[in-house]
């Protein structure tokens, strides 16, 4: 092996020459180099491997072509490359392929390799790459994708590109990825070849010697790819893409009108342009079905200019009533669509749509009162058909509150709880109602809350009863809040309680209480460490603070923390050097207290931040 190792060191000496020579590096830097890589080198050469070894003398070699390239840079030289960066390069490739062919099954080895070879210029390996690593993981249609998108963006070769996507489909014959991927590049290569016929015909070249097919012109490819996958995959939201993919190129209209208008077998969409009765076809013809095909035909409504013998609108006014009838025309085929398939889908994508609308920024109070109607309508149906979500229960609550309709929130919050019974959200829903409707039953109503609800998500109602007594209750009754829920949440949930009721102790009554609290809570573990500073912070802020208690409070802390949290080892030694009671003959007990205590890298950190603390002080 150390024969092996020398000639492998030997081998680097005329590059390290040339830096030496051409002033890039030093003879030390040089030194240092070749003992780093005879490191390296024994550690890939050895006869257990491990994949890191490798990755290592792979980062190591990169970070040396960069530092070259910036000293390059620095000095504007820029000969001798293929001497030093190809021979450093082609090291890097050796290695990449001995870890690959150990470790076949890392696919984020081989795209470490991809991306190397794509950085720095080796990109007549990158085919050879490509092609090892999808021998061995076919099974991955995201590869066959970059390595597909690569032979046509960077390489310039659709042909490859085409080989890699019809290979690809074999193993994956149902994948809509590569169906959508295949069917973009294909649209990409007709628009390239486009370009450049119009290129030629503008310098007045001829070319009619050229290959450029009229059928590839017209996207004929693409148009083959569509039926095929047409005939395999039948989800609508596959279709809706391909169509997406398609008015991304001007030149595709009659395909995007294809793609719209398709019937029969495999067809998805005939839509509401039957249902508007454009094409004179009825809604039997419709894939009626599926709530992504209703949704993308009624927002496809927005996209409808006026008939070309109406005139257009000029005014605000005028534009904002255009929109208005443009929405409605939308709503008339959601109304259609839930008819048709009155489903929580459905009824979703319809919701959804009013709800982006409104959203929607506008002057015109007009349009704004429109959208705010329609939205509350479609809440409201769906309501009744008992077809409406959780989260859309919310998000009409939310809507209700925002414009202050109380009473219709009420209304709206009893009816979701009693739906779904066991969710927080919900349950705060209601809570925050009656909180803004300034009821009397607050109380009541988190104490019939808890009833419903499992212990274990409860922590966000026990905060919002805190944060609500504190505002609407005396302190005892905040504070009977506080320990009831210590008493009724466990594990690692009741951390987030101590610290609100340490919190609150303080805001609300001073230190004294809030060090009584700390006390009647040291035992209750769970803690974190932000529970302990923050009593260390309020008796730092006494003007009379006692150097006794923050030794408490640390030593409280330390004996949770101290064998993961080098902070606190070190705030600890602080305060004895800055505080006036401090006693600073202790730091070196807590500092040899700590070299016990902690573990692993907590103990190199806290000796670095004590080093540097120290040489701080001379």
């Amino acid at each position: 092996m150390a024969e092996i190792i020398q000639e492998r060191i030997e081998d680097r000496l005329p590059e390290l020459e040339q830096l030496e020579r051409i002033g890039l590096f030093s003879r030390a830097e040089i030194k240092a180099i070749i003992k780093k890589a005879s490191d390296l080198e024994y550690r890939i050469q050895r006869r257990a491997l491990f994949k890191e070894d490798f990755i290592n003398y792979v980062q190591y070699e990169i970070n040396l072509l960069e530092l070259i390239q910036r000293r390059r840079a620095r000095i504007g030289y820029s000969f001798k490359k293929d001497e030093i960066e190809n021979s450093i390069v082609h090291r890097v490739q050796g290695v990449f392929r001995r870890a690959s062919a150990k470790w076949k099954d890392d696919v984020q080895l081989w795209l470490s390799y991809v991306v190397f070879c794509k950085k720095w210029a080796a990109k007549a390996q990158l085919s050879k790459v490509f092609s090892a690593m999808l021998a061995i993981h076919s099974n991955k249609p995201a590869l066959w994708i970059m390595a597909a998108k690569w032979e046509m963006e960077d390489r310039l070769s659709s042909e490859s590109a085409r080989q890699l996507f019809l290979r690809a489909l074999r193993f994956h014959p149902e994948c809509p990825k590569l169906y959508q991927e295949y069917f973009r590049m294909e649209l990409m290569h007709a628009e390239k070849l486009r370009k450049e016929k119009q290129e030629f015909e503008k310098a007045k070249m001829d070319v009619g010697a050229l290959d450029y097919p009229e059928e590839i012109l017209k996207g004929e490819l693409a148009r083959i790819i569509y039926k095929n996958s047409l005939s395999i995959i039948k989800d609508a939201e596959f279709h809706v893409s391909l169509l997406s993919i398609a008015q991304l190129f001007d030149f595709a209209k009659d395909l995007q009108k294809e793609i719209y208008d398709e019937r029969g077998s495999g067809t998805w969409i005939n839509l509401l342009f039957g249902y508007l009765q454009r094409f004179g076809r009825g809604l039997q013809a419709l894939h009626t079905d599926d709530p992504l095909t209703w949704d993308y035909v009624a927002r496809r409504e927005l996209e409808i200019e006026s008939q070309s013998g109406e005139e257009q609108p000029t005014t605000k006014q005028a534009k904002a009533v255009e929109v208005c009838r443009k929405e409605e025309r939308c709503c008339a085929v959601y109304e259609e669509a839930v008819k048709t398939l009155p489903t929580e889908a459905m009824w979703k994508c319809y919701i959804n749509f009013c709800l982006e609308r409104f959203a929607k920024k506008t002057n015109s109070q007009f349009l704004r009162e429109k959208r705010l109607e329609r939205t509350m309508i479609a809440f409201r149906k769906a309501h009744e058909l008992k077809l409406l979500l959780e989260f859309q229960y919310k998000q009409w609550i939310e809507l209700l509150l925002h414009h202050d309709f109380i009473k219709e929130a009420l209304e709206v919050v009893v009816a979701g709880t009693e739906l779904f019974r066991d969710s927080v959200t919900m349950w705060q829903m209601k809570l925050q109602v009656l909180i803004d409707s300034k009821s009397p039953d607050v109380a009541a109503l988190f104490e019939e809350a808890f009833v419903h609800l499992k212990p274990q998500v409860c922590l966000p109602l026990w905060i919002s009863w805190a944060e609500w007594s504190e505002g609407a209750q005396s302190q005892e009754d905040t504070e009977a809040v506080f320990k009831k829920a210590i008493l009724a949440v466990r594990g690692s949930d009741s951390v987030t309680l101590k610290n609100k009721y340490l919190d609150w102790a303080y805001r609300s009554a001073g230190y004294k209480k809030a060090r009584a609290v700390f006390k009647s809570l040291q035992e209750s573990r769970p803690f974190s460490v932000d529970f302990f500073r923050k009593i260390i912070q309020f008796e730092k802020e006494q003007e009379s603070c006692k150097m006794a208690n923050l030794r408490e409070y640390y030593e409280r802390a330390l004996r949770e923390f101290g064998s993961v949290d080098s902070d606190l080892w070190m705030d600890y030694i602080k305060e004895e050097l800055n505080h006036p009671l401090g006693k600073p003959e202790n730091c070196g007990q807590i500092y040899w207290r700590a070299m016990k205590m902690l573990q692993g890298e907590s103990a190199e950190v806290f000796v670095a931040k004590h080093a540097m603390h120290q040489a701080g002080h001379l």
